[in-house]
């Protein structure tokens, strides 16, 4: 894939049929996507304006600007009785000429598919690998001092650009000093979680209940912001990740 940058974003060609959907019914439709990192940490898709069905963009009249993609025009996507307001976004004269001819969608406005697999939160960038890897590593969590997890069974959790996460089986946490929150987040490439309070701490840490198949080794085991506590691996406390997370 050719990667032309300008600025912060960089292009590349995608591999994959994307489709977009709008109550049920099919706005977009590709073999020739685009990934665009617009901001560094994933990409978005931007489609052929020739794969983007007839008639399903409206053009609101209103704009946005970019200092890298430049001048941008909005539409509102109407298909069927549903309607997505400025919820596509094309960039006409853009200084970065793979973008012309392009239309970006509002990742949370449609339905996703890559493939035949619907996808969550935003695309997977192919650079990405996760590895998940049991270990008989000893692992030890505290909170404020207090041990909260103790575990020689773990799972490594590897994944490309952050800080290795240790999952730990619930039986060797203390889920006495965890209570579970309302907050629930997506991960492209493991699924959905769940989150915990840790002794008066809100969202110290999380599970997969039920991951996405690549990521199925850690279902139902817990992890923590090491961010945020302090982690030790064979006796050795670790140098707290500074991350996005933190």
């Amino acid at each position: 894939m050719s990667t032309p940058v300008r600025g912060r974003v960089r292009v590349a060609q995608g591999a994959k049929r994307v489709r977009v959907f709008l109550g049920g019914q099919v706005v977009a439709d590709t073999v020739h996507p685009l990934l665009v990192w617009e901001v560094p940490y994933y990409p978005t898709y931007y489609f052929p304006r020739a794969d983007v069905v007839s008639g399903v963009l409206t053009p609101s009249g209103r704009t946005t600007h970019s200092p890298s993609r430049g001048d941008g025009v909005l539409s509102t996507i109407k298909v069927g009785g549903a309607e997505a307001v400025d919820a596509a976004l094309e960039h006409p004269d853009s200084p970065i000429e793979q973008l012309r001819d392009h239309v970006r969608f509002e990742f949370a406005a449609f339905d996703w598919f890559e493939e035949d697999e619907q996808i969550f939160t935003h695309p997977r960038d192919p650079g990405v690998r996760v590895d998940i890897l049991p270990s008989s590593r000893h692992v030890r969590i505290e909170v404020d001092g207090v041990t909260v997890a103790d575990s020689v069974r773990p799972h490594l959790l590897f994944e490309t650009g952050l800080p290795t996460r240790y999952y730990l089986p619930r039986v060797d946490v203390r889920m006495d000093l965890l209570a579970k929150t309302d907050t629930v987040t997506h991960c492209p490439y493991k699924g959905t979680t769940e989150y915990f309070t840790v002794a008066g701490h809100e969202d110290l840490a999380w599970s997969y209940p039920t991951p996405l198949p690549e990521s199925t080794r850690v279902a139902g085991l817990v992890a923590f912001t090491d961010e945020k506590v302090d982690v030790y691996v064979d006796g050795v406390l670790q140098e707290r990740p500074k991350t996005k997370f933190a």
